[in-house]
């Protein structure tokens, strides 16, 4: 690219390795790369990732911007993550933040205040241009599939992203920081939940935000009560250990209610269903057909399993071609193209 003509790339920069590299592969292929970094909660955690996102624009040598998004985090992160295990569910915060922060408030500062082209993440994600739509595809490392995460950004957020990482192997990614020696070159990778610092857990945070509430332990199928918990947010469906009752068998968790603080065991064939509903759909382009075929996810960490997706007004059945064990309320059931993979949209489990 011409200085005159040089096009403006903004990376969502976290400070971490694949971000950092996206932004030194971007630079290398003469855009002019300006780093943005989202400041999500206002604690010492938050203001060290501004900081690393710093250093590596200034090793870079590239412009750089902290935006503060604390309060629309708050709001629609956190406050959802908090409700969500209120109400017997078990988010994915992961989404809602692609959703409502990076490809919210971030893309929005980049393409309005910074004048960007193109935007940019870290993400492990190949974009195609087919048939009209841009389609989002597995990227080359096979086990750094972020297509679930991506499933609620829309035409216009892909048309205007691109995702370096597409080509590469994670040891790749890490081969690059060190031979151009970013500073993040060495940090392992960011964990799940970024507003709950390690030696905290999520248990720990929700019982201080909820405090410890009696209620019953309830055996599948018998209705026999086994013992007592401190607070059925403690625990997800198919959650075995951390339980804490003694059985001649694992136990598992089969389901919770919510409104009378009951969570309920059983065995792990009890965990297993064929049928499930998802709501709140987003697809990454308009559907042809109401009824077909997919793969379908219900968790980010499973294998993909085929299934009969039938769309309806405001939510989408699926019927799995064979069990599956743990459909867990507010995770995600994420459709992909039964035939080469690609993201087709998705929702969040109801049943």
């Amino acid at each position: 690219m011409e200085n005159g003509n040089q096009k403006i790339a903004v990376v969502a920069l976290s400070g971490g390795v694949d971000s950092s590299v996206v932004a030194l592969l971007l630079q290398q292929k003469g855009y002019k790369v300006i780093g943005i970094t989202g400041k999500m909660v206002n604690t010492p955690a938050a203001d060290l990732i501004c900081q690393n996102a710093k250093n590596v624009a200034d090793k870079l040598g590239i412009e750089h911007h902290v935006l503060d998004v604390t309060e629309k985090f708050q709001k629609e992160i956190i406050d959802y993550f908090e409700d969500s295990y209120k109400n017997g569910e078990t988010p994915n915060p992961c989404i809602m933040c692609n959703q409502h922060i990076k490809w919210g408030d971030i893309f929005d500062y980049a393409f309005n205040e910074l004048k960007a082209d193109v935007f940019s993440t870290g993400h492990y994600a190949d974009i195609r241009f087919i048939d009209g739509v841009y389609k989002l595809y597995p990227a080359k490392d096979e086990h750094k599939d972020q297509l679930y995460f991506l499933y609620r950004i829309n035409q216009e957020h892909l048309s205007k992203t691109i995702f370096p990482l597409y080509e590469y192997e994670k040891e790749q990614v890490r081969q690059i920081a060190y031979d151009y020696d970013l500073p993040p070159k060495s940090s392992k990778e960011s964990q799940d939940i970024c507003f709950i610092q390690k030696p905290c857990t999520t248990k720990k945070y929700l019982t201080e935000k909820f405090g410890e509430i009696k209620g019953d332990f309830i055996e599948i199928p018998t209705g026999k009560k086994l013992g007592t918990h401190t607070g059925h947010y403690q625990y997800t469906i198919g959650q075995r250990k951390g339980i804490g009752i003694a059985a001649p068998y694992p136990l598992y968790v089969i389901n919770i209610d919510a409104e009378k603080n009951i969570v309920y065991l059983g065995k792990r064939e009890d965990d297993f269903r064929t049928k499930l509903a998802i709501k709140n759909l987003n697809f990454s382009y308009p559907l042809k057909e109401k009824e077909f075929d997919a793969m379908v996810k219900i968790r980010y960490n499973m294998q993909a399993k085929k299934a009969r997706v039938t769309i309806l007004d405001d939510v989408a059945e699926i019927n799995f071609y064979e069990p599956v064990n743990s459909v867990t309320p507010g995770q995600s059931g994420v459709i992909y193209d039964i035939n080469d993979g690609h993201l087709i949209g998705g929702g969040f489990c109801i049943y």
